[in-house]
């Protein structure tokens, strides 16, 4: 789900680029460093303003400064029970992996239905019910998430194709 989340980070400046233009360098590095990272609970998908920035403050030593920006972001943070749409990375036969944006997940082949099997024959492999449908590397499907996982930088996540309206788009 979709946030706008206020955030803060610090941004350190070496005295080079100490000047009347300082503040449009800073706005500049804040979208550089945090749009499409992840802070391990959700992920930072837009910068839209930065509303506060802190006076520098010269670290002892080294003639650095140091400010501290307010921002406005939004944010996606990927919830247990959410649909989505992704695109297949990789199939095998323990299951599928999948992109939904920058999450990985993955659809265990006891989350898949049953009517669907593994057919590891053929150019691609693939995950086939034997009709129409047909689940290989770049196809579109739509999943249910199950579960999710943060690490430090990272979240990972299981899905399900085993309801209603779930499957290839």
């Amino acid at each position: 789900m979709f946030f706008l989340h206020d955030l803060e980070r610090t941004i350190t400046l070496h005295p080079s680029f100490f000047g009347p233009r300082v503040k449009d360098y800073l706005t500049s590095r804040l979208l550089e460093d945090v749009e499409g990272t992840c802070t391990g609970l959700f992920y930072i998908i837009c910068v839209l303003d930065a509303f506060d920035i802190s006076e520098g403050r010269v670290l002892p030593g080294s003639g650095f400064a140091e400010y501290t920006v307010h921002y406005r972001a939004v944010v996606w943070k990927p919830f247990k029970g959410e649909t989505v749409d992704a695109v297949v990375s990789s199939v095998n036969n323990l299951g599928i992996f999948a992109f939904v944006g920058p999450l990985q997940v993955f659809i265990s082949e006891h989350l898949i239905p049953s009517d669907f099997h593994w057919e590891p024959i053929g150019p691609p492999p693939k995950w086939t019910d034997n009709q129409d449908s047909n689940i290989e590397r770049g196809t579109h499907i739509r999943i249910k998430i199950m579960a999710t996982r943060s690490d430090v930088g990272n979240i990972h996540a299981l899905g399900s194709l085993k309801e209603d309206y779930l499957g290839t788009l």
